[in-house]
């Protein structure tokens, strides 16, 4: 049995666990390395073909301290992992969005094992440095694979033999069948303030959903919000959206956090009749589960997607949230929902190459 270490983004976000969930439950036979805090031990424990390696314990620490300050030796715990592995999988989302630290991050990702890499499931930027450019794709070039989930993060690197585009990874999701509640909505929740680029549109955002909410109810509905990931600050802004709510309108509100309970939130979303979706995965699992979504775009990642989906519903760039017709929300409900039989097939596309890897042929 073959052993991979997997890189991914390791803080409690429903969309990259699903990725983590998908990657391991595809190839039971393989095992699985994960160097994450040591709570995910729950949130993976049904899954046995994975060792979580905690990135947070105090042991692993010290460790880290001792080869990187005392020793100088430019390897960390997680290059230690790598190199008793066959193959690395790092599987993502936004993986490559140019931030102010970029350069380190550049230095870190130049310090990965020669081992056997492939990269599942991400797209490239935001981004405004030419150099961020030239510098991933000195690095995208030496990897064994690398799959984006659209167009045009494939079209940037469209000239690299090795890079190849398909739809998103959660498409492959194994839908649990859920009976639908014909009086629930479900609205996903973000911070913009936690992304550089949305400072001060909290105060809109929450508003406008505050009137969305209140409209839904006195439409006789019950609504539930999502957060998807404490540390972002999905959390912090229902609490700010309900601080302001008649109460009235707060007993028909539900809270739904994700801790550890994936299949809760799948549930909450496959029973819904309505998706109002901010986070990405809310979106296309929204589509998965056969509902009609209306998007509210936070980044170009949902725009890209939409386009290559040739999604026709209504949809609003959270930039411009103060102009959203509430009535026009309640309106795309109505919409047939779209058919996404092709991305399902396409996103399987993702594992072609780490197929002939692990499984052969």
């Amino acid at each position: 049995m073959k052993k991979i270490l997997i890189y991914a983004y390791t803080n409690f976000n429903l969309g990259d666990d699903l990725f983590i969930k998908i990657l391991c439950e595809r190839y039971p036979k393989t095992n699985f390395i994960l160097y994450a805090p040591k709570n995910y031990k729950d949130n993976f424990s049904y899954l046995k073909n994975v060792k979580i390696v905690p990135s947070d314990l105090f042991l692993v620490k010290l460790i880290n301290f001792i080869l990187l300050k005392i020793l100088r030796l430019n390897i960390s715990m997680r290059e230690l992992l790598a190199i008793r592995c066959d193959g690395i999988v790092n599987i993502g989302g936004s993986l490559f969005m140019q931030s102010d630290n970029w350069k380190e991050k550049i230095k870190r990702r130049k310090k990965i094992s020669n081992k056997p890499f492939f990269l599942l499931g991400c797209n490239f930027g935001p981004y405004t440095d030419d150099d961020f450019y030239i510098e991933y794709k000195q690095i995208f070039e030496k990897y064994n694979d690398v799959c984006f989930r659209d167009k045009y993060s494939y079209n940037l690197f469209q000239d690299l033999k090795n890079v190849r585009y398909a739809s998103d990874i959660v498409f492959q999701l194994k839908k649990l069948d859920f009976k639908q509640n014909n009086k629930t909505i479900a609205i996903s929740v973000i911070k913009p303030s936690f992304r550089k680029a949305l400072k001060g549109l909290d105060q809109e955002y929450y508003e406008k959903l505050r009137e969305i909410i209140i409209h839904f109810v006195n439409k006789g509905f019950k609504v539930n919000l999502l957060s998807f990931c404490k540390l972002e600050g999905d959390e912090d802004a229902i609490e700010e959206i309900l601080k302001n709510l008649p109460e009235t309108y707060v007993r028909n509100v539900k809270k739904i956090y994700y801790r550890y309970n994936m299949n809760e939130m799948l549930k909450v979303i496959g029973s819904a009749r309505f998706i109002i979706a901010t986070r990405f995965h809310s979106m296309i699992l929204g589509w998965l589960y056969h509902k009609p979504v209306f998007p509210i775009v936070y980044n170009k990642k949902m725009t890209n997607v939409i386009k290559d989906i040739n999604f026709t519903g209504s949809y609003i760039d959270i930039n411009n949230i103060d102009k959203l017709s509430v009535e026009d929300v309640y309106s795309s409900m109505f919409i047939k929902p779209i058919d996404i039989t092709k991305q399902v097939i396409d996103s399987d596309r993702h594992f072609e190459k780490l197929d002939k890897f692990l499984l052969g042929g």
